[in-house]
């Protein structure tokens, strides 16, 4: 376990990226490397590996970056899926989802209703 981490809140990043530094003090591991589009022209390959995130007594297993030097440290949309929480823009706070646990394929082929 490691000390908390400040990390800006980016609903435009999918994945979360964490100092590499950190990551490895604590044994997480890169497992592969990925290339991530960082901007509309630019795009970066940085390791990935697994990390079991901890807030407000929730914990999420999710997909770090290993960030480098100059890379914002971020908390991306799929951890915050996994607390179950999205972030509502206007209001700047967390609010609460409901997680999909399953369906059942009847309701995948259910005819659409017409309009008159």
């Amino acid at each position: 376990m490691t000390m908390p981490l400040a990390a800006l809140v980016d609903t435009g990043s999918e994945l979360t990226w964490l100092p590499a530094e950190a990551l490895q003090r604590i044994g997480i591991e890169a497992r592969s490397l990925r290339t991530v589009q960082i901007s509309k022209d630019v795009t970066v390959e940085r390791e990935v590996g697994y990390a079991i995130l901890r807030a407000n007594g929730s914990e999420v297993a999710e997909e770090v970056v290993f960030a480098r030097p100059g890379d914002a440290v971020r908390l991306g949309t799929q951890a915050l899926a996994g607390f179950g929480v999205k972030m509502d823009d206007m209001a700047r706070r967390f609010v609460s989802i409901n997680t999909l646990a399953s369906f059942s394929a009847k309701s995948l082929f259910q005819p659409f209703a017409r309009v008159a």
